[in-house]
């Protein structure tokens, strides 16, 4: 029930709510729903569709069994991560394959993030594609955090992460805290000096006090390509040395190797990603990947112990585990 000062709701909305109630707990049809109210099927169609893009109807699939999938339940046995794979046909492009992922997270999202919580949130390709299709949940003193710079040679990166960041701090009525520095400095120095910076300070802590991560994987190789990779945050001898280094990808923006290690990798000492450490200690760490072209780069993320809920799609998910 609405609380006393909560803004009133538009008479669309109004609709909205009637309609999903005559539907979904009357078991209305949409022609006595349309006789009801006065209008059209058409427009109960669309007013119930208003109602499930909007929050005000949340819908749930529940297995007979309850139980995982082979697929889940192999992901689980052999990296002791909780996989969601969702069905995508094998024919599909990866750009249709990112799409029908990103708005299958988006929708069950506000499961893991509530009020007076931390979402540390890594922007990119991915991020921007969950971004576009959330579900609005209300929350209360709830924040988000930007867990890495955009700023490369060519732009600010300010106009990319923020309205990807935005987006999620909409949806979730949450205070958004953005990350003021480049993706890279061009000296490790430079990096130090301006984590000693009390305003810099206070967002490393949030990092560090996350409850909740959200990222994708980085991949030189994704057919989907990452955005670091292509957007003028890498020079041509940036991008040789991290493949001299063995790198399989990021992250954000941090480098790691097909075994997850990091040491040795010279970009990592002037990036301004969380250490994976951070993530590590953040109780629940949501990786979403879409497309087979990543499974080296997830494998790595996974051998980094970074994952503790894994978002995919089937066919990656069957190219990750055979």
């Amino acid at each position: 029930m609405p609380h006393s000062n909560d803004p009133p709701l538009s008479d669309r909305t109004n609709d909205a709510l009637t309609a999903a109630q005559l539907y979904y707990v009357q078991d209305l049809t949409m022609e006595a729903i349309a006789q009801e109210l006065h209008t059209s099927r058409s427009s109960v169609s669309r007013l119930l569709s208003q109602a499930r893009a909007s929050g005000l109807v949340d819908i749930q699939i529940r297995s007979p069994l309850d139980a995982p999938s082979r697929v889940e339940k192999l992901i689980l046995d052999r990296f002791q991560v909780t996989a969601h794979v969702l069905p995508v046909p094998d024919h599909a492009s990866d750009v249709d394959r990112l799409e029908r992922v990103a708005l299958s997270v988006a929708r069950i999202l506000g499961e893991f993030f509530d009020s007076n919580m931390i979402m540390g949130i890594a922007w990119g390709s991915t991020m921007n594609a969950v971004s576009r299709h959330l579900t609005p949940k209300r929350t209360h003193n709830a924040q988000i955090v930007q867990l890495n710079g955009a700023g490369n040679t060519r732009s600010t990166g300010l106009d990319y992460a923020n309205e990807i960041l935005r987006r999620f701090s909409n949806a979730y009525d949450a205070r958004l805290e953005q990350f003021p520095v480049p993706t890279f400095f061009d000296d490790p120095a430079t990096r130090t000096a301006y984590w000693r910076e009390r305003g810099l300070r206070r967002l490393l802590e949030m990092q560090g006090n996350m409850d909740v991560a959200l990222f994708s994987v980085g991949s030189p190789f994704s057919m989907v390509p990452s955005h670091v990779y292509v957007g003028g945050y890498l020079d041509d001898d940036e991008l040789a040395a991290l493949s001299g280094a063995g790198v399989v990808g990021d992250v954000a923006t941090v480098f790691y190797r097909a075994d997850g290690s990091t040491d040795g990798i010279p970009l990592n000492d002037r990036g301004t990603g969380p250490e994976l450490s951070v993530l590590r200690r953040t109780p629940r760490r949501i990786c979403v990947v879409a497309g087979s072209s990543k499974v080296d780069s997830l494998r790595g993320a996974l051998a980094a112990g970074l994952i503790t809920d894994l978002f995919i799609d089937e066919g990656t998910a069957r190219a990750l585990v055979e």
